[in-house]
């Protein structure tokens, strides 16, 4: 039987209330330190995003630290000491709990004690479906907190807490307001993707994939956005293309996520066949008319002849205008998808 502190089933209930608040990942994570204190008088606390690819934490919710501890906790130095205690597990540990002495804890000994702190509280955040995307610390200024029924009420709130902070939920609500999506990924900065919790992936999705790379390569209007079709032959595409869209992650932690990719159908094409589009994007490239011809290996009469057909589809005075519209309405294939299929 599970002995938990008084009050227990209110602050739990509290949580799982601030975890579905439609708020931001930071509002979130600061408005349920509140219902914690109710338990855990701390004097300290912080709520964290992990960063695998630069081995770093971003933090959310931080307060009660000095500027010191605060900058310590954004470093490679902090992100490891913290793996090395098994502070990124599931089960809290208090510093009386850890593998080593608190003497031979260097930050402890020369960062939090100094500091006034006598104990603390530490569990990695893990989502119910094993991804472990932060971390809850803890500090209090008595060894008497956290009590051992306070640290069994945290390790049962700490799922919970890992959904209010999991940046992939956010980012899959984000996914779900692009037309037609039936697919996407998220795009790290090291080029490689994650799978959005609840929405399926899809081939062209894959990891260093040119999709992803033209993804990055073709920003649109704005860094935050960009759409464009790629070839494929499959369901659900429709004239054997698939609409990708591109949405910007905003700058919002962790910063290793980049931006959101998504598949979709293609809409409506306005009559551009294949090879229509293909120029189009050889055309959002810059690529003079000469040019194509000799990508292409094809009379530059011909490239002519597409063109204007474009322009009369577009219902564009001009071929300046047509890429412009081109770029604005996803109405083209970037070059080096366009040379995939051709090769």
């Amino acid at each position: 039987m599970l002995d938990l502190p008084p009050h227990a089933a209110g602050v739990a209930a509290e949580v799982i209330a601030l975890a579905d608040l439609p708020a931001s990942l930071e509002e979130r994570a600061e408005a349920i330190l509140d219902p914690l204190r109710q338990v855990i008088p701390f004097q300290a606390a912080r709520i964290a995003l992990l960063d695998p690819e630069l081995r770093q934490h971003d933090l959310l919710a931080c307060h009660g630290y000095n500027d010191r501890i605060r900058a310590y906790m954004t470093t490679r130095e902090d992100y490891g000491e913290i793996e090395s205690l098994g502070l990124h597990g599931t089960t809290p540990l208090r510093v009386r709990d850890l593998p080593v002495p608190a003497t031979e804890i260097r930050s402890w000994m020369e960062l939090f004690r100094p500091a006034g702190f006598r104990e603390g509280l530490g569990i990695g955040l893990v989502t119910r479906d094993g991804r472990r995307v932060g971390l809850l610390g803890l500090n209090t200024d008595s060894p008497a907190y956290p009590s051992p029924a306070a640290c069994e009420l945290v390790q049962l709130l700490a799922p919970t807490i890992a959904y209010a902070v999991d940046p992939l939920r956010s980012l899959t609500v984000l996914a779900r307001i692009v037309r037609g999506m039936t697919a996407a990924t998220v795009l790290t900065m090291s080029g490689g993707s994650l799978p959005l919790p609840g929405l399926p992936t899809h081939p062209l999705l894959e990891a260093n994939s040119a999709v992803l790379s033209a993804a990055v390569a073709h920003l649109g209007g704005t860094p935050e956005f960009a759409t464009f079709l790629a070839p494929y032959d499959r369901p659900p595409a429709e004239a054997g293309h698939v609409r990708i869209t591109r949405l910007g992650c905003d700058g919002r932690p962790p910063r290793h996520l980049r931006a959101v990719v998504a598949v979709g159908t293609p809409g409506d094409l306005c009559g551009l066949t294949g090879t229509e589009l293909e120029i189009l994007g050889a055309l959002v490239d810059g690529a003079p008319t000469a040019s194509i011809a000799v990508a292409w290996g094809i009379p530059v009469e011909i490239v002519e002849g597409h063109l204007e057909r474009v322009r009369i589809k577009l219902a564009v005075p001009d071929r300046i205008t047509a890429s412009l519209r081109a770029v604005r309405e996803g109405l083209y294939v970037p070059t080096e998808l366009a040379a995939v299929t051709r090769s």
